[in-house]
């Protein structure tokens, strides 16, 4: 808890007092942690309302979000988050080493910026407020990128940012040309 309530609250103090390179153990299992009870939170407010407008907690396939498809969830959300937690870093890192340079931290630094901030899935499952939150999340990032690689808020936010930008245009890009393919 003293981890979460120093990332969220102080995070340029969190980032700048951490290790940069070493073990990447503890933030990788802070990660899963949150993103455990972001999974486990979020299934039972799935069950919750499909109970209520069902009549009941129903155990059904994988087709309907069901009591199976909840345990699924719980048993392959770390699963996932681990490899995405890898994933993200490594091309977060490449943007590093593109706009930070030579002097940047290294990939651990990176994958420490991108375990913490999942601090965030903590309310992801909320509706609404995980979405408010998830833009929280990019401020937490361009900061930790800010500390972690001792760069610029410039930087970091086009660290953080561009690789947004630059789905968010490619997924513009095939809706277009699906578009055009279906026209």
């Amino acid at each position: 808890m003293e981890v979460v309530q120093r990332v969220v609250t102080r995070p340029a103090e969190f980032f700048s007092s951490i290790p940069r390179r070493g073990n990447l153990l503890a933030p990788l299992v802070f990660a899963l942690i949150c993103i455990e009870i972001s999974t486990i939170l979020g299934g039972l407010l799935r069950l919750a309302l499909r109970s209520e407008a069902a009549g009941g907690i129903r155990f059904e396939g994988v087709g309907r979000y069901g009591f199976g498809s909840f345990i699924a969830d719980v048993i392959l959300a770390p699963i996932g988050g681990a490899i995405g937690l890898f994933i993200f870093a490594a091309v977060a890192h490449l943007f590093v080493m593109l706009f930070v340079g030579d002097a940047n931290s290294g990939y651990e630094s990176t994958f420490r910026v991108v375990s913490y901030v999942s601090v965030t899935s903590l309310v992801n499952w909320i509706p609404i407020v995980g979405g408010l939150v998830g833009l929280y999340g990019l401020y937490l990032a361009v900061v930790g990128i800010r500390e972690m690689h001792s760069t610029t808020t410039g930087r970091g936010a086009l660290v953080v940012l561009l690789p947004i930008g630059v789905l968010l245009l490619l997924v513009l890009l095939f809706v277009v040309v699906a578009g055009a393919v279906v026209l």
